[in-house]
């Protein structure tokens, strides 16, 4: 795939020409995409994959996997994002190209650690188990042939000779002659059909397993399991070799697409003066999520915080709605009460503050960090409290915090779980879903200010403090992309994105 900073030429294709391009809604990428593409569509393609991913891996926590709620709101997002999902759908040429395009971006994105890959290999799976899931039976013949999955599919004599054995074996055909009269049935090797054997759900003889057709979807994610593994481990000789290659606005949008939030933007303070001093205690336990809670107990118990901590807890109030002079109200009377001088406060910390709003240096506006920032940047050491409790804190002490936060002892364990399995925002939406009482928060936790918006809304019943929240979503960062013609204006963008969000920060706050 070849970068270009200018429009990418569509390819004039003819009908068949496209349809065999993509001849399926679903795929095994087993080859690269060749075509010229811009850096423009590079990033675009690959913000949208990550919203894509994000919404199988919430769901996939949410409700059962096939059941149907999980499967309308998966082809709804699908649907939103304009992916490829039914085979039977016109003009799909280019959701499909989309996919296929996206897909090897995001591979590059997220084959930098164990942690990425394995996050990225489940939604990948549970993306081709919903497609396969929707794929009419007389396509799947042609999907496992395209897909180089050559399986044997036994004859009429043998699959009755095998007849009581198989609907034994297999609960999927409940036992029904009259479904497995209709339904092909795969001699497949037996240690490809692993995950059928340890649920006992095939008939295994001499070696093989016979499996249903509506079983196979088993063996079929076992081998993409097994290609995309071994994909992402070149990927990841590739990916350094970018580093040190001459194309740097490509590896300055692989940055960006790493640590992209793709929300809502609360670096504007559209709530400005709408939060007094006096409630942020309350509010602190109503409407903080823990990562800020925690920051905020800290302060109040120490009277300071270190300079992880004042970045994230201060920016986070400024998104909220503390004005310029709040800001700087809060923070000396609290160190003050630290045994603070006066004076040194204001020579050390006073222009930090008028820093992050924007007021001095380079006058740039910082955003508040959203939780992908959070989780993934700058991890708390001895004696800071900043990160997110749900990745950086010991399971006993995280179930202790819960406990001191009124979660009842269901709740803490659901949450613990989703610690377990790495799915830390989920598991913060959990905690707001209990502390408000709801069953579904009907949202995509992505940023700690949302969830205070979220949470206000609910509390106060969608009154003014919520006006920010119900603007539509935009990518950060946030210059507009769609302007951006040529090669070096892109590189001036992403520059400028990275300083804002990456580049001298922490100095400011240093002690």
């Amino acid at each position: 795939m070849q970068f270009s900073g200018g429009m990418r030429k569509k390819l004039r294709l003819g009908g068949d020409q496209r349809k065999a391009s993509y001849p399926h809604s679903l795929q095994f990428y087993l080859e690269p995409p060749s075509e010229n593409i811009s850096l423009i569509e590079f990033e675009s393609l690959a913000i949208d994959r990550v919203k894509l991913l994000k919404a199988v891996e919430n769901l996939g926590v949410s409700y059962v996997k096939g059941i149907e709620p999980y499967q309308s709101k998966l082809e709804n997002e699908i649907r939103r994002l304009k992916f490829s999902f039914r085979e039977s759908l016109e003009d799909e040429y280019e959701p499909r190209r989309k996919d296929h395009i996206s897909h090897f971006i995001l591979r590059l994105a997220y084959c930098q650690s164990e942690d990425l890959r394995r996050w990225f290999i489940q939604q990948e799976m549970d993306l081709l188990r919903f497609r396969f899931s929707i794929l009419p039976k007389d396509k799947i013949r042609n999907f496992l042939k395209d897909s180089h999955l050559q399986f044997e599919a036994i004859s009429d004599d043998e699959k009755s000779l095998r007849e009581q054995e198989i609907l034994a074996s297999s609960p999927s055909l409940c036992g029904s002659k009259l479904d497995l009269d209709s339904e092909s049935v795969y001699k497949i090797p037996f240690a490809d059909a692993l995950d059928l054997f340890r649920g006992r759900k095939v008939y295994l003889e001499g070696g093989f397993a016979y499996v249903p057709l509506r079983d196979i979807v088993a063996i079929v994610l076992n081998e993409f399991r097994a290609k995309l593994s071994k994909a992402l481990a070149v990927g990841i000789s590739l990916y350094f070799c970018t580093l040190f290659s001459h194309t740097h606005i490509f590896n300055y949008i692989l940055l960006v697409i790493f640590h992209s939030y793709t929300g809502q933007d609360y670096s504007i303070q559209k709530n400005a003066g709408k939060i007094s001093l006096d409630q942020i205690d309350s509010l602190s336990t109503k409407s903080f999520p823990p990562c800020m809670r925690q920051l905020h107990k800290a302060l109040r118990e120490n009277h300071h915080l270190r300079h992880g901590g004042r970045m994230q807890y201060g920016l986070f109030l400024k998104g909220i709605g503390l004005t310029l002079e709040q800001a700087l109200q809060f923070w000396k009377q609290e160190f003050i009460r630290g045994k603070m001088d006066p004076d040194k406060f204001d020579k050390g910390y006073s222009y930090n503050i008028r820093h992050s709003f924007g007021k001095e240096g380079k006058r740039t506006d910082y955003t508040p960090f959203s939780c992908l920032k959070i989780i993934l940047t700058n991890p708390p050491g001895q004696g800071d409290y900043h990160g997110c409790p749900f990745r950086h804190s010991d399971p006993e002490l995280l179930k202790q915090k819960l406990q001191s936060y009124k979660i009842s002892p269901t709740g803490i364990n659901q949450i613990l779980d989703l610690v377990k399995g790495t799915h830390y925002q989920v598991a913060c939406q959990k905690y707001f879903e209990m502390i408000h009482n709801v069953d579904d928060c009907g949202f995509s936790l992505n940023h700690p200010n949302q969830f205070f918006f979220e949470s206000q809304r609910i509390l106060n019943g969608s009154k003014d403090i919520r006006k920010e929240s119900i603007q539509p979503e935009t990518p950060q960062p946030k210059p507009s992309v769609q302007k951006t013609k040529d090669a070096s204006s892109a590189l001036a963008y992403l520059n400028s994105s990275l300083e804002m969000d990456m580049e001298g920060l922490e100095d400011y706050f240093s002690e």
